[in-house]
């Protein structure tokens, strides 16, 4: 029995300006913007040929058939990220709901009694205009990882929708309390 994956099947291009090197079971990536490294599972193979790299099984396992479309999607992820990078943006929504950078730090003002401060993680470009704040990098999950730890401070809450929340992020309105009549007979 043959396993396909229709993703690990699809060879990745190697864009200009790429690099790309295997050394056993580490891939490195390096590209304009920057420079990225995976290391990926034993009963997977990696090949460059032809200005392509395919992903294929080495040797077939229960898990195999996931570990191949994820090692083609992580490659993916790193090959646009070294060339284009990677980018979330996040709205403030709330009355003296406010951000601001401090050196290498996000300071939130998000109506707790302290400031909030987010270290931004290494390869991470964090910038604040108004009421958007814009997480930025060449590593796809780790911007993602760092957008939803500033958006996890405050989420946006669904009777006045204020907090933080995803650039077209729509969020589920409750009605809140309603004034009870009362009758007196």
């Amino acid at each position: 029995m043959v396993i396909m994956s229709r993703i690990g099947r699809k060879p990745i291009e190697i864009p200009e300006g790429v690099d790309i090197k295997i050394n056993k079971q580490l891939i490195t990536v390096k590209g304009p913007k920057g420079e990225l490294s995976y290391e990926f599972r034993p009963e997977i193979r990696v090949k460059i040929e032809a200005g392509k790299v395919s992903v294929s099984v080495k040797r077939q396992t229960k898990q195999s058939k996931a570990f191949w479309g994820l090692t083609r999607a992580l490659l993916a992820n790193m090959v646009k990220g070294v060339v284009d990078s990677y980018e979330k943006k996040l709205e403030i929504h709330g009355i003296g709901y406010k951000a601001k950078m401090e050196e290498e730090e996000l300071v939130l003002s998000v109506g707790f009694t302290h400031f909030v401060k987010i270290k931004s993680p290494k390869g991470i470009k964090i910038l604040v205009e108004k009421n958007i704040i814009t997480v930025s990098g060449i590593d796809k999950q780790l911007v993602g990882l760092t957008a939803s730890r500033i958006r996890k401070v405050r989420p946006a809450e669904p009777y006045k929708g204020k907090g933080i929340r995803y650039q077209g992020e729509q969020i589920r309105r409750k009605a809140g309390k309603k004034a009870a009549t009362a009758t007196v007979g």
